[in-house]
């Protein structure tokens, strides 16, 4: 049997849509509004949920994200809040969700515990950011068994032997990064996106989602080319920074995505955020 993250593609391929995949980080600005955030991007029509586990020491990410770990964490939140988190909302939210994280938060709670404790609340697949393609076997197998989907992340340098491996060992989808570096906003779609993606495609059938510095309609059109989602982090991470004090946080990210997504009527007319 598929999982959700194998149908939610399977339904973007027959429907020839460019799926959404967003990314926000647990806790931030604080529990209760950050549940009302994954269940609203839900509703605007985002496919896949990425759900970041706050880190002190976020190396990958950019200061935008760096900020919003800052902020989690000063309120609290750890792994097992997030898994409280995608608990408390997984039965208002159709997407698939993604539980992104550092490999040493799984580590802390072990990685037996995490599988089965993700799989009870509802986690359909993991990306582990800094576990390397070439140890990630056992925590692969253990997150299997739980029946979530293990992610893998590749960047226009990864070996051609390394992208097969991470064919071998994925599930749900691949996660082309569009450019080395932190995450952050850009202004264009790095220029190596299709190269990665036909690389990808050459030796598997799995999904690609393309992220990394996407923050408006065009990324989108550009990335759906190639490539079968789009994944919006940092932009998204920025307009909740920017609402963070305001009673129109929620709405703020409504719009945000209905604009990215081109729906005008949603956003009642409201031009670009």
């Amino acid at each position: 049997m598929s999982s959700r993250i194998g149908r939610i593609f399977s339904g973007l391929r027959a429907s020839g849509r460019t799926g959404l995949v967003t990314y926000v980080t647990a806790g931030d600005p604080d529990a209760s509004r950050s549940a009302e955030i994954l269940k609203v991007l839900d509703r605007a029509g985002a496919d896949v949920l990425e759900v970041g586990v706050p880190f002190s020491d976020p190396l990958a990410d950019g200061p935008v994200i760096q900020r919003a770990s800052e902020r989690a964490l000063a309120g609290g939140a750890t792994l097992a809040s997030t898994l409280e988190l995608i608990k408390g909302v997984r039965s208002d939210i159709q997407a698939a969700v993604v539980v992104f994280t550092y490999a040493n938060p799984i580590l802390r709670m072990g990685a037996e515990t995490f599988a089965a404790r993700a799989a009870d609340v509802g986690v359909d697949g993991v990306l582990v950011l800094d576990l390397p393609i070439e140890e990630a076997g056992p925590l692969r197998q253990t997150v299997v068994r739980a029946g979530i989907d293990p992610i893998f992340l590749l960047s226009p340098t990864t070996t051609d032997l390394r992208i097969q491996r991470a064919a071998e060992l994925g599930k749900g989808f691949l996660y082309g990064i569009s450019r080395l570096g932190v995450t952050g906003v850009r202004s264009d779609v790095a220029a190596g996106v299709n190269g990665l993606v036909q690389r990808i495609r050459a030796v598997t059938s799995l999904p690609v989602a393309v992220g990394f510095g996407l923050s408006h309609p065009d990324h989108l059109l550009e990335v759906g080319k190639c490539a079968d989602a789009a994944v919006v982090g940092s932009a998204l991470v920025d307009v909740i920074a920017r609402e963070a004090d305001s009673a129109g946080l929620v709405p703020a990210v409504a719009s945000y995505v209905a604009w990215l997504k081109g729906d005008v009527e949603a956003m009642g007319g409201v031009g670009t955020p």
